[in-house]
């Protein structure tokens, strides 16, 4: 009876520990929830395999192919010319009784080069094996520093104030509106959907930062946070998930972060902007980090002052 309970006791605990481990997830779960869209589809580009494919060989008129050119033959007179010069001089020498003085000479210059060729290895050597930083790209983004950074006050109309995207108002004053898509969107994707006047990289950069503010947001079991940036249906995914996790502590730490802007839809009530993220992120402390690449959807209502909002979470993979 003892070891019946001693071993109920022990997977017991094991569950618990499984549970920990697998409710340890970013903002979302790692799922995909809400809001449901069809993505435009992207323009093909050629793999790395078939850019790497080996040349063929030209096709002369004729149908023939072309052999290739034919390395010249090396001409071995110079090596025998310098070997007779040695040798007459080392002749020479030895006529003169110099013959010991010069061996001394040679040995010590072929100590000197194989020293040096050695202290060379080894200089390539460590210079190659020293660490590499992880986030070579660019520095970390830390979800606990951006929750105690202000957010600057010429950030805000982006998701507070920003007006409907349509031609009508395509000079307004805010952040997301300014010159022409096709020249401020020059590195990001080329998404026929924009509208006029749409600033996709500075969408982009203020996307960035709701990411960074959701999971601190949902690592602290910020209601009002995770509330003020999530649509209803939304918001009742992430407080079920934390009514799940409990007191179980939480620290996502997202280490790289790109988000590209794929799609903008204008319905009758609201906008949707649809961005996608995908980067580095590790979910626990003091574990590997892993790959991520999700689509969010935002969307804002056209009447009144309501705020951008998480609608749907889509994972791509």
């Amino acid at each position: 009876m003892k070891k019946i309970l001693t071993s109920v006791f022990v997977a017991l605990l094991s569950l618990t520990f499984v549970a920990d481990h697998v409710e340890a997830k970013r903002l979302g779960g790692g799922g995909s929830s809400g809001m449901k869209r069809q993505m435009p589809s992207r323009p093909a580009q050629n793999s790395p395999t078939q850019q790497q494919q080996p040349t063929q060989p030209a096709v002369a008129p004729g149908g023939q192919a072309v052999p290739p050119s034919v390395a010249p033959k090396r001409n071995w007179m110079g090596p025998v010319a310098g070997l007779a010069a040695g040798l007459g001089i080392a002749a020479l020498m030895s006529h003169f009784g110099m013959g010991a003085a010069m061996g001394n000479m040679l040995t010590m210059l072929l100590v000197a080069a194989v020293a040096f060729f050695a202290i060379r290895w080894l200089m390539r050597r460590f210079a190659h094996s020293s660490p590499v930083p992880a986030t070579s790209g660019g520095p970390r983004l830390s979800p606990n520093d951006f929750a105690r950074a202000p957010v600057p006050p010429a950030q805000q109309p982006v998701f507070r104030d920003m007006p409907a995207a349509s031609p009508a108002n395509a000079s307004s004053s805010s952040i997301l509106s300014g010159p022409s898509f096709a020249s401020v969107a020059a590195g990001s994707a080329a998404v026929s959907t924009l509208p006029p006047g749409f600033d996709a990289p500075a969408f982009e950069r203020i996307a960035k930062l709701i990411f960074i503010r959701m999971q601190a947001a949902n690592d602290a079991a910020n209601l009002e946070d995770l509330r003020q940036f999530s649509t209803p249906e939304m918001f009742a995914v992430f407080k079920l998930e934390l009514q799940d996790r409990g007191n179980a502590p939480q620290v996502t730490d997202v280490v790289q972060l790109n988000a590209e802007v794929l799609d903008f839809a204008d319905e009758a009530d609201r906008q949707i902007v649809s961005v996608r993220f995908h980067g580095l992120i590790r979910e626990e402390q003091h574990s590997p980090t892993t790959t991520f690449d999700e689509i969010w959807h935002l969307a804002k209502p056209k009447a009144g002052s309501g705020e951008w909002a998480i609608a749907g979470i889509a994972q791509t993979a």
